[in-house]
């Protein structure tokens, strides 16, 4: 079973290399941009890569389901077992300025759990893997997660700090919440927090690798993350070392439950 898994995940990492390819080549060129909606930006990239991504993901498992961020989604993918959770270019703000911080962020997901994650981040020259069970690679290297325990000084990837979280640290905060979540897989970040309502597709693969790693990923709450929901979003995501990982939900829960009651 690990041979088959790794040789899966093999071909997942090469499908996922031509589509960054795609998306690479176009990188800091002129293209067609414009808004989904009020602050949601998308490109005529976004679709190229999740066409290509579609095409090729669904030839190599054709009894998947397949949810991704640029396309309709489909209430049949409920009745399957395995689902691909894709996004075409996590980060499309990074991607449309001409910054790094953007990837393409591909997982196979089976009875709710991620089994595959893959992130390639051309511009950074970074390629994240993880399958189920073997662990957690950066351009094939074995990843350590953040082993912190003390919460304060944790490093957040983040622009600004709220005066209440003073006592934490900032680093580097790219675009996309994928490659913030791989940072603390790769232990250049402690902790990683949202408070809001987010997409499957935003978190499916990084959630493995963070894991994988040996870190921890939950909901803003605490909860475990299941994929291929019925309303595939979740409150809020904390990635973080195991050993500040309850700090962080004692910190941020009650901050959640007033949103999630507003």
């Amino acid at each position: 079973m690990a041979e088959v898994a790794a040789s899966l995940a093999d071909a997942v990492a090469a499908i996922t290399r031509e589509a960054a390819s795609l998306a690479q080549a176009r990188f800091r060129t002129d293209f067609a941009r414009w808004e989904k909606s009020t602050g949601e930006p998308v490109c005529e990239i976004d679709l190229a890569v999740d066409k290509l991504l579609r095409t090729r993901l669904s030839a190599l498992l054709p009894d998947a389901g397949w949810l991704s961020e640029e396309t309709a989604d489909h209430p049949d993918r409920l009745e399957r077992e395995r689902i691909w959770v894709v996004d075409p270019i996590d980060g499309t703000r990074d991607y449309i300025r001409g910054r790094p911080g953007w990837a393409v962020s591909v997982a196979l997901v089976d009875q709710g759990r991620p089994v595959i994650g893959v992130l390639d981040a051309p511009a950074r020259n970074e390629v994240w893997r993880a399958v189920a069970g073997s662990g957690a690679t950066l351009n094939g290297n074995p990843l350590t997660a953040s082993t912190r325990r003390d919460f304060a000084g944790a490093r957040v990837p983040t622009d600004a700090l709220p005066k209440t979280d003073r006592d934490l640290a900032t680093v580097e905060k790219p675009n996309s919440i994928a490659l913030r979540m791989a940072m603390v897989a790769d232990d250049r970040a402690d902790l990683v927090a949202t408070l809001r309502w987010g997409n499957e597709w935003d978190i499916a693969a990084a959630v493995l690798i963070a894991a994988e790693a040996g870190g921890c990923v939950t909901d803003a709450l605490g909860a475990q993350l299941v994929f291929n929901k019925p309303d595939p979003r979740a409150f809020g995501v904390i990635t973080s070392s195991r050993g500040i990982h309850d700090a962080a939900i004692a910190r941020l829960s009650s901050r959640a439950r007033a949103i999630i009651g507003r």
